[in-house]
């Protein structure tokens, strides 16, 4: 792999997710801007992860199938249509039907990551997983912040408008600077479709990873979709600025993921086990750290900073793990596995606005305790 290869698809990997998690902090703006509550716009997150996971679904598959290059232009084109017609909405109603068109389209991150695997040498396939995903990880880290801040200087449709046309720069340069590489795999669309579920019943380690995953990244998603909502109100009293830039407490992850993907390369089936293991223990620790010091900022922040710890490292070691069960089905076991972690993530986000409808922050933290429960009984 050239490094201006990996560097491109860093890139992409950024900002593609991105696009997932720009609308979490002006949810508040959103509401106001269309004369709706609180509970109305919390669809719109949900949504758009749900799109994900039908994009997962849909397309990823494709992966094992189709010329690489030119199917990731094509859908990071799509994207920034999605964009566009996101921030030319008119209603909620529209803005949420397109949030779900972005979910299921900006999808590229998880073509990238088997594609990369398959340019990376078998010694170095751990590292490059890790790299790639510290790149991930600061997009969903700057998401916030970016959003934040453009929704309180300019306008949230301004958000779009700077998401999609920077999707169509990054399709103009990935079909310029990506190697073609073209699967051996002919299976049909539907044939590979149908080869999910035998993924799924023949590998018992790819659904122990799916569903701790699922509810790990579920439990995840419980704190950040509820955090807005807490902190807008006293003893806090935040604008949409500050509270994007509270998600820059999840740098420590982007540290962390690089040295888990080297141990990754060397370690043991045991020793990522030992890794699941221990990040489901601190987030446990994270959500007892959320519920007792919900009024106190450095209480939030350690959380906060445990559960990014675990939900990433979690992650990296279960895709590890998925990655090897079988090098000619990695696309289509990445879908398996993300399809289920997205729809833990959206799980989660209906669960975080059931929860803080009934109960407040109070109910966000029984909410996201009950599916890390779930996740320490699979394992």
């Amino acid at each position: 792999m050239k490094p201006q290869t990996f560097w491109l698809m860093a890139i992409v990997c950024a900002f593609a997710v991105a696009n997932l998690y720009y609308n979490q902090p002006i949810l508040a703006s959103i509401a106001r801007s269309f004369q709706v509550s609180v509970a109305e716009v919390g669809w719109m997150p949900t949504l758009t992860q749900l799109g994900y996971a039908s994009g997962l679904l849909l397309f990823v598959p494709l992966g094992d199938r189709v010329e690489q290059r030119q199917f990731i232009v094509i859908m990071l084109f799509a994207t920034s249509i999605t964009l566009f017609a996101a921030a030319l909405s008119s209603s909620l109603n529209i803005l949420i039907f397109t949030s779900f068109a972005i979910g299921a389209t900006t999808v590229v991150a998880q073509i990238l990551l088997p594609f990369a695997t398959q340019l990376a040498s078998p010694s170095a396939q751990g590292k490059v997983i890790g790299n790639l995903m510290s790149a991930l990880f600061v997009g969903i880290l700057l998401a916030r912040p970016i959003g934040g801040w453009i929704g309180e200087q300019f306008s949230w449709r301004d958000i779009y408008w700077m998401a999609g046309s920077v999707m169509l720069l990054l399709a103009i340069a990935s079909s310029q600077l990506l190697p073609q590489y073209q699967p051996k795999l002919k299976l049909s669309y539907g044939a590979l479709l149908q080869s999910l579920w035998r993924l799924v019943v023949s590998q018992p380690v790819l659904r122990e990873a799916s569903l701790i995953q699922a509810m790990l990244f579920g439990a995840f998603s419980v704190f950040w979709s509820t955090l807005a909502f807490l902190l807008t109100r006293p003893p806090y009293s935040y604008g949409s600025n500050a509270i994007g830039l509270f998600g820059l407490v999840g740098i420590v992850g982007i540290l962390v993921a690089p040295m888990l993907g080297r141990i990754a390369d060397r370690g043991t089936t045991k020793i990522l086990r030992s890794i699941v293991g221990m990040t489901i223990v601190g987030a446990l620790a994270a959500y007892a750290i959320f519920w007792q010091f919900s009024t106190q900022l450095w209480g939030l922040v350690i959380g906060s900073v445990l559960l990014n710890l675990s939900s990433q490292g979690a992650l990296i070691a279960n895709q590890v793990k998925v990655y090897g069960l079988d090098p000619e089905a990695r696309s289509r076991l990445n879908t398996v596995f993300m399809v289920a972690t997205f729809l833990g993530a959206s799980l989660g986000l209906i669960a975080g606005t059931y929860g803080w409808n009934l109960m407040q922050w109070t109910g966000a933290c029984i909410a996201g305790l009950l599916l890390i429960g779930v996740a320490a009984i699979q394992f």
